[in-house]
């Protein structure tokens, strides 16, 4: 059995309840959410994989609007104590996944990232696109050594207006990721 994972309930309309084989999880936004949802499902039952989709925002101008397989997950919104951002005091700058992914970096961090002076901030850890769960659903994986796969559908340019962008683009995007399920999975 998989877990099918989304921050977001508008991130599955396209997805039937009871998608064969997966179990669904919707966690909320933002990196504490997601660390306390994962970690009480995976607590509760045993899975082969999760299977988290959702939506990002491109600040690579190379990134289309497309579905991309994610690499690993840096954070943005974090420093370390001399202040270098995007390190943590005890986590790891980066966490990869062992899946032949798109070689897509994803900055995570509890901010809806939608100005230009953030991502100016966000390009130099190395991130194609922004969320505000991936790294923290890689990290919990990871901790009860369950495999993990994230694929994401570029919203928006988390630029000026983003928010606007995203609200219009979510439900394209739940379909999009939808037929990448069925064509990766055969349900």
């Amino acid at each position: 059995m998989r877990l099918l994972v989304a921050a977001l309930d508008s991130e599955l309309v396209a997805f039937p309840a009871d998608l064969a084989g997966f179990d669904r999880l919707v966690t909320g936004p933002g990196k504490l959410q997601a660390t306390y949802a994962l970690t009480r499902a995976l607590d509760a039952a045993a899975y082969d994989e999760v299977v988290v989709v959702g939506t990002a925002g491109a600040i690579d101008a190379r990134l289309e609007a497309s579905v991309y397989e994610i690499s690993g997950a840096v954070q943005h919104d974090v420093t370390d104590i001399d202040g270098i951002v995007g390190q943590h005091v005890s986590l790891p700058a980066l966490v990869e996944l062992d899946a032949d992914g798109d070689g897509v970096i994803i900055a995570t961090g509890d901010h809806f990232v939608d100005d230009a002076e953030a991502v100016a901030t966000i390009r130099p850890l190395g991130a194609g696109l922004v969320d505000m769960e991936t790294y923290a659903y890689i990290w919990v994986a990871q901790r009860f050594g369950v495999p993990i796969r994230v694929l994401k559908a570029v919203s928006d340019r988390a630029q000026d207006g983003a928010i606007t962008d995203w609200h219009a683009a979510v439900t394209a995007c739940s379909h999009q990721l939808r037929d990448r399920i069925r064509a990766d999975y055969g349900v």
